[in-house]
């Protein structure tokens, strides 16, 4: 009960705005009987993040199985307006600034990490297992999560009117789809491809 009301509290008024006397209020109950269960207001929070995160995790389980046997363009797709949508749902961007908090800054960076970019790579590893990514998964990782971080990190939500989920969406148009090898034929062969370099290519270059 503790825990849904805080929860309710820091996302609606934010974090730093919300203290131990407004929850007591909320409640109905007093702060001595709060911190019995919570000693401090950062261990609270860490039980709504974790909640919070729980519930991100089996979004982000739904989004994969429905995507399940779908061309792997439309799994990234999908699985990465998933993370957009959550991500933004609770939040996340604004807790990760931690108001100067190095400590909360960290905790979600850590579970962002565990419930988001492990599927994720593991996603990109398996599309070039299967041959359908040219380009190694570490980079598209990094290239995925660097726009991920600063698009809902960024003004563009509010400039674009747009939602984190729409931002992902255009990313995986304009970055990833270029990356993904198409398996049919039509207008996708013709889009120009990167060159990613070999061995082979810089012996080339070099000549005798």
């Amino acid at each position: 009960m503790i825990v849904e009301a805080a929860g309710r509290l820091f996302f609606g008024s934010g974090f730093a705005r919300v203290s131990m006397d407004d929850l007591a209020r909320e409640l109905g109950m007093s702060k001595k009987t709060i911190y019995r269960h919570f000693p401090d207001k950062r261990s609270l929070l860490a039980a709504v993040l974790d909640r919070q995160f729980a519930a991100v995790e089996r979004t982000l389980e739904a989004a994969t199985e429905e995507a399940e046997g779908r061309p792997f363009g439309v799994r990234v797709q999908r699985f990465l307006i998933a993370v957009g949508s959550e991500l933004e749902r609770i939040g996340a961007p604004q807790l990760a600034t931690g108001r100067g908090d190095a400590m909360l800054r960290q905790y979600v960076e850590q579970r962002v990490d565990a419930v988001v970019y492990r599927r994720l790579d593991e996603l990109f590893r398996e599309g070039h297992r299967q041959g359908l990514l040219p380009a190694p998964p570490e980079l598209l990782s990094e290239i995925t999560r660097g726009a991920l971080e600063r698009l809902l990190m960024s003004e563009l939500p509010r400039d674009l009117d747009w939602t984190a989920a729409d931002l992902l969406r255009a990313t995986v148009d304009t970055v990833l789809y270029g990356a993904i090898r198409p398996t049919g034929q039509g207008i996708e062969d013709e889009q120009p491809r990167a060159v990613i370099p070999t061995a082979r290519d810089d012996d080339q270059e070099m000549g005798p």
